[in-house]
């Protein structure tokens, strides 16, 4: 199951469960769309994946699977 990030590992943008915004990379690694299109040009910075758009998890499925709570930033950071 999705960990559902919630935040850009950018800039610590918020991404909320049903964010339109959040792009995540095959070992979950979550960048808003800003980031992804206009620094990363779509490569993690992480694993040199592409990134996909995250789904929404359903509000009723959120009760007993909560989106994560930990924000996670990258080391690297998205400088271009």
């Amino acid at each position: 199951m999705l960990e559902l990030r919630p935040n850009c590992e950018c800039y610590d943008k918020d991404l909320p469960p049903e964010s339109t915004e959040a792009n995540i990379c095959t070992f979950e690694c979550t960048f808003c769309t800003s980031c992804v299109e206009g620094v990363l040009n779509n490569r993690c910075p992480n694993c040199a994946g592409n990134f996909v758009r995250r789904p929404i998890r359903p509000i009723a499925a959120l009760k007993n699977n909560p989106a994560s709570i930990k924000r996670v930033l990258t080391n690297q950071g998205c400088e271009s």
